[in-house]
């Protein structure tokens, strides 16, 4: 009798798809897709609520302490703090995205004590007023409010935009009667800051808004003062720098020593000020 033997196993087949080194790896490559197509839509579906910080209130809330309701309170655009002697000058006031144009009385507070009237503006979808945030509705209604503000006050008109202000203004600076423009905490274009706090992220193609401070200046000949604050993390001195850089009218800039972004306005006496408006106003 033949001694039989056991039949040899057939080779196992080689996964087309790799090892389990090469599966983690694929998962892990899926999760991080994952993650970036969820960033990148909510960057996209959301931005709006990243740049935008309105606060509601009524015209009543905001109308106190020497401010009115301008120009009146069935047609609120902003509030009125008129000077304590006749007005060398109409400053309008164009805040930051957050809060609401009660929380800038701050301005009133100072440039009316040098003789400027002040309007503090107010945005669409902040105080009480109606509306929709964005670049084009915002710059649409600073001109509107310029213009109205140049036809009810005759004489030289300062534009003083804050922050993100600062970009409305350099889109809304175009009136016969704009005597000189003050830019604070501003910036060069919005996707440069928005790629510095969001590195990872296309955002040039991804921004609604652009905010391009230095197109939308470009061909400006009226004076310009630029104030940065040296420890600001939230607009970068740099990006300001570069905006004024690219001026070519008349400028001035400030660079404010141990400020950061919301205290440079304490760090400015009222000399500065003086001299700020002797260079911007005739």
């Amino acid at each position: 009798m033949s001694v039989g033997h056991d039949a040899q196993a057939p080779a196992p087949r080689a996964d087309p798809r790799g090892g389990p080194g090469r599966r983690i790896v694929r998962i892990a490559l899926s999760c991080l897709l994952a993650g970036v197509t969820l960033a990148l839509m909510g960057f996209g579906m959301f931005q709006n609520s990243l740049l935008y910080f309105p606060t509601t209130a009524s015209v009543d809330e905001m109308s106190a302490d020497g401010l009115s309701a301008w120009p009146s309170s069935n047609d609120f655009r902003g509030l009125l703090a008129e000077a304590s002697a006749p007005p060398r000058a109409t400053a309008v006031v164009l805040h930051g995205n957050a809060g609401h144009a009660g929380h800038r009385r701050f301005y009133a507070e100072k440039l009316t004590a040098l003789g400027i009237r002040v309007v503090l503006a107010e945005y669409p979808a902040y105080g009480p007023r109606a509306g929709n945030v964005g670049e084009d509705s915002l710059l649409a209604d600073a001109r509107q409010t310029v213009s109205l503000v140049a036809e009810r006050f005759p004489g030289p008109l300062l534009i003083i935009g804050e922050s993100l202000g600062a970009a409305v203004a350099a889109g809304a600076w175009d009136h016969p009667a704009v005597s000189g423009v003050l830019l604070i905490t501003p910036w060069d274009r919005l996707e440069n800051v928005a790629r510095h706090h969001y590195p990872l992220l296309p955002v040039k193609w991804l921004l609604r808004d652009h905010y391009d401070s230095v197109g939308h200046l470009r061909g400006l000949e009226k004076p310009v003062q630029v104030v940065l604050a040296n420890d600001d993390t939230i607009i970068p001195p740099v990006f300001g720098r570069n905006l004024y850089d690219a001026l070519t009218t008349r400028k001035r800039l400030t660079l404010v020593d141990r400020a950061g972004h919301n205290d440079w306005f304490y760090r400015l006496d009222a000399a500065w000020w003086q001299q700020t408006l002797d260079f911007l106003l005739p």
